[in-house]
């Protein structure tokens, strides 16, 4: 597995993106901040103005001599000042010399838009300049204070106003990451690590690696990284169990292999005894001879046919023209010989169906077999036509399926309801029915019986692959 960098790992991202989100919100509280503390600024230096201007009004006269009006501005920290009343009275404190402010602010008529445009202004200004402002006095709002003062007081307050906030924002940013950091490391980045180490060296090595601690899995026992360890741990023990149910059907490939060449040396005196009686003059006898053939054939049809779904290859079909009825009668007659099971067949004597003859009885056989096992006693076996798609009905009165066998009913090995069974009845009559274009499917079970629903298209119909031909291909 190829290691991720730290830098792109998804804790990373995510830390990077909280510090920015928290950078951008204090800029976003930031601007506006600053437009307060340049508003109240020139608040203040109006406030101290008018202060002053009533300093001289309460002087004798109105009037102050040189020293005093320095000292007055020098502590306003205005350079000139000019106070006029709702009557019209105007005082001033002039300046020392002729002045001419480089910009005016008017207090009265600036908007919030206007002032947070102007204080981001003055943060990236480094010269100094002579600002006129104008506005109504905090103290008496009838009242117009006009003064001149020199910027760099505001610039100064402006700069330490934004060092000060960035460095408690770098604080917060950096505090918040390492503790989404700490959280995401337990939360989610090391539970996630597990998963990806127990998905590679599963991977690696499917038969013998150790499946993840369903336990381990998640910080808080019941979150979402803890339901995905429970579900890893459950698929990689399932998977196991496929690995050695697919090792335990290729073994019995090899085995089958082996085992039909024997067996076919084996049936083949039986074969011959049976031809031979099926030229008997006792029409009984030639019956049983014609049975005894039939049965030996389909006795090696069987062991070749298991052997085609232990190399899950698609099952080879020979389609043929032929009335259903006989097949169902022919397959009752065969399940009825030592076995207490009377199959009533409601099929129309001329209902014709397209389909491999021998694979077709094949699987009904099964399902009929399959239901007598079960403890059934009567079945009964009906046939519809509708939309171009025959539908055969096998239903039987045997005590129903546990639901533990319904949940892999049609899997090998693990859907045998008889102890002792293989599980492969139902998993080959799926694979030749799915061959056909059609499918089988558990249609009813309960105490009353169980119902199996068998669909075949006309042959005209496109026959979807096998379940073993989509392994293959897939």
């Amino acid at each position: 597995m190829r290691p991720i960098a730290r830098r792109r790992s998804l804790t990373a991202r995510l830390i990077w993106l909280t510090v920015g989100v928290v950078l951008l919100a204090e800029i976003l509280i930031f601007v506006p901040s600053l437009a307060h503390e340049r508003r109240l600024w020139l608040g203040q230096h109006v406030r101290e103005a008018h202060i002053a201007a009533l300093a001289v009004a309460a002087a004798p006269g109105g009037m102050v001599d040189t020293q005093t009006r320095d000292e007055l501005l020098r502590l306003s920290g205005a350079e000139m000042i000019r106070l006029e009343e709702p009557s019209g009275t105007v005082l001033a404190l002039p300046p020392p010399a002729p002045i001419a402010p480089e910009a005016t602010i008017d207090l009265g008529q600036e908007s919030s838009l206007t002032g947070l445009r102007r204080a981001l202004s003055a943060l990236f200004r480094a010269h100094d300049r002579q600002l006129r402002i104008i506005g109504p006095s905090p103290m008496r709002p009838s009242t117009v204070v006009e003064l001149i003062v020199q910027e760099r007081g505001l610039l100064r307050l402006l700069h330490g106003f934004a060092w000060s906030i960035a460095g408690l924002s770098l604080l917060i940013a950096g505090s918040i990451g390492a503790l989404l950091y700490l959280a995401m490391h337990t939360l989610l980045l090391r539970p996630m690590r597990r998963i990806i180490d127990s998905i590679a060296a599963f991977r690696a090595d499917p038969e013998r690696e150790t499946a993840v601690d369903r336990g381990d899995i998640g910080a808080l026992g019941n979150d979402e990284m803890a339901t995905a360890g429970r579900e890893l741990a459950d698929m990689q023990r399932e998977l196991r169990a496929a690995l050695w149910r697919n090792a335990r059907l290729a073994a019995l490939g090899t085995a089958v292999a082996k085992m039909s060449h024997d067996l076919r040396g084996i049936l083949s005196p039986a074969l011959l005894a049976a031809d031979r009686l099926t030229r008997n003059a006792d029409p009984s006898v030639r019956r049983a001879g014609e049975v005894l053939v039939r049965v030996v054939d389909r006795a090696t049809g069987i062991v070749e046919h298991t052997l085609e779904y232990a190399r899950e290859g698609r099952p080879l079909l020979a389609r043929a023209r032929f009335p259903l009825r006989g097949l169902i009668e022919e397959a009752a007659e065969e399940i009825s010989a030592g076995r207490r099971l009377t199959v009533r067949d409601d099929v129309e004597p001329g209902l014709q169906v397209e389909a491999d003859r021998t694979q077709l009885f094949r699987v009904v056989t099964n399902l009929l077999r399959n239901a007598g096992e079960a403890g059934a006693r009567n079945a009964r076996i009906s046939a519809t036509t509708a939309g171009g798609v025959l539908t055969i009905l096998l239903e039987d009165d045997g005590p129903g399926l546990p639901d533990t066998v319904r949940a892999n009913l049609f899997r090998p090995f693990v859907g045998s309801y008889r102890r002792g069974g293989s599980g492969l009845g139902l998993a080959i009559a799926r694979d030749l029915m799915r061959a056909h274009g059609g499918d089988v499917e558990l249609a009813a079970t309960g105490p009353g019986g169980t119902a199996f629903r068998l669909t075949l298209p006309d042959s005209d119909v496109e026959p979807r692959p096998s379940l073993a031909a989509a392994r293959e291909e897939g």
